[in-house]
């Protein structure tokens, strides 16, 4: 049996004294997609800034099978963890092509690096058309788009979204839901992603998990907790 991308055991997270995770446990497999479903509130972000130890946490978290709880969050981007925070987090007065060399300052391999680029505007071929562009003067879809390309120059492992649909139009969600698809497919790297549009997250996702205030009410399959009907009235809307 393969160990798995990332395992987490007992997670618990906290801000000050408000405890937000109470000790929830899920998975994603080598090569997988996991999604992380709840309301506002539910602790999905959370969940994802506890995985880079950004945030007091309690747990086991192992990546590959190693545990990486209560290392520094740089040292856990060394071992191939990149986050997609929400609001996008691209660094507004650079341009396209430095936001994506900071994406890549931890890597040596400079022949690679640039190789990089090169795939990376082959995704994304507007960010190649506003290469010299100033991120702050990007579209909302750019500017994601940008965001996700300079997570990929990491190479990373494990890949994490923090709601990558948020503010863009449908035809833009569609596009980059589809590259994500491409990338997994085509690199094999691991993503847990966490996604208001519930019904696109469990179309691209092979695993889900519910959360509720801080605690996993559901996991299974992703088409198993799609079918769902509790679920599709509760999360789906239909």
């Amino acid at each position: 049996m393969s160990v798995a991308l990332l395992e987490v055991r007992g997670l618990k997270a906290q801000y000050g004294p408000t405890r937000v995770l109470h000790g929830i446990d899920f998975v994603v497999a080598e090569r997988g997609i996991t999604t992380i479903l709840g309301a506002n509130g539910a602790g999905k972000t959370t969940t994802l800034r506890a995985v880079c130890n950004m945030v007091r946490t309690e747990g086991e978290v192992r990546l590959g099978g190693e545990r990486i709880e209560g290392r520094a969050t740089e040292s856990i981007v060394r071992m191939g963890v990149a986050h997609v925070p929400d609001g996008r987090g691209t660094f507004m007065n650079l341009s396209v092509e430095e936001n994506l060399r900071l994406g890549a300052h931890c890597r040596r391999d400079r022949a690679e690096v640039a190789l990089d680029f090169e795939r990376m505007y082959a995704h994304f071929p507007r960010l190649k058309e506003r290469y010299r562009q100033q991120a702050g003067t990007l579209s909302g879809g750019e500017q994601q788009m940008l965001a996700v390309a300079r997570a990929l120059m990491l190479r990373p492992r494990l890949l994490l979204l923090d709601e990558p649909s948020f503010g863009l139009a449908p035809l833009i969600v569609q596009h980059l839901f589809e590259i994500l698809r491409v990338i997994r497919e085509s690199e094999g790297i691991g993503m847990l992603l966490v996604e208001q549009n519930a019904a696109l997250a469990l179309k691209l996702a092979d695993h889900a998990y519910l959360l509720e205030t801080g605690r996993v009410v559901m996991s299974g399959p992703s088409a198993t907790i799609r079918d769902d009907e509790s679920v599709r009235r509760s999360y789906l809307g239909y």
